[in-house]
């Protein structure tokens, strides 16, 4: 059984976070903490979030700034369509998919990893701006089941109306710095 963290637990905001949030709730935390029980055993109670604060910075320090991420997805959108759908099946292997190419109609691949299944439109990955109507022939795709997902891959920007009807229609928009870094994963190895 695979452990998860809820994504709006402190945790999990605090590694979303800049590194040294972590620290400075640890360090109040352990100056309220101080005057109600023995400094021995205070100092233990900010050690998960000095642990969180390591995790984030070592995350941070490992993450491309923004000239990178332009200039890795530049790149990506230079690439050919079989190139590309390579890579991203490369990396969603890597990522412990099982990956299946979809011929025609708005999925291009369909995941499978204990026993759901994602489909991923990535054809119109190069896109400078796209709209609803990419998503919308995404949601119009067949359910197998409630454990499926629904996956956009964008190099460029989507449109606000895109991004509100991709939230509503719980699509996962995999967009900038999130691709770069899949795409990297799986060229690294």
């Amino acid at each position: 059984m695979k452990l998860a963290m809820h994504e709006n637990s402190l945790f999990a905001i605090l590694l979303r976070s800049r590194w040294w949030m972590s620290f400075a709730v640890g360090f109040g935390l352990f100056a309220v903490v101080r005057l109600v029980i023995p400094d021995t055993y205070a100092v233990m109670v900010p050690l998960p979030f000095v642990v969180i604060g390591c995790i984030a910075a070592w995350r941070q320090l490992r993450a491309p700034n923004a000239a990178r991420v332009a200039e890795r997805l530049e790149a990506l959108r230079a690439l050919s369509w079989r190139d590309f759908s390579a890579a991203l099946e490369s990396a969603y292997r890597r990522e412990g998919y099982a990956v299946r190419r979809l011929e025609g109609g708005a999925a291009d691949l369909e995941l499978e990893r204990d026993g759901r299944r994602t489909l991923v439109s990535a054809k119109r990955w190069k896109v400078a701006r796209a709209g609803t109507e990419l998503l919308r022939a995404l949601t119009e795709l067949p359910r197998a089941g409630e454990g499926d997902e629904r996956v956009f891959i964008a190099a460029g920007e989507l449109s606000e109306q895109a991004r509100a009807y991709a939230k509503a229609s719980a699509i996962r928009i995999v967009e900038g710095s999130e691709l770069v870094a899949l795409i990297a994963r799986a060229q690294r190895q």
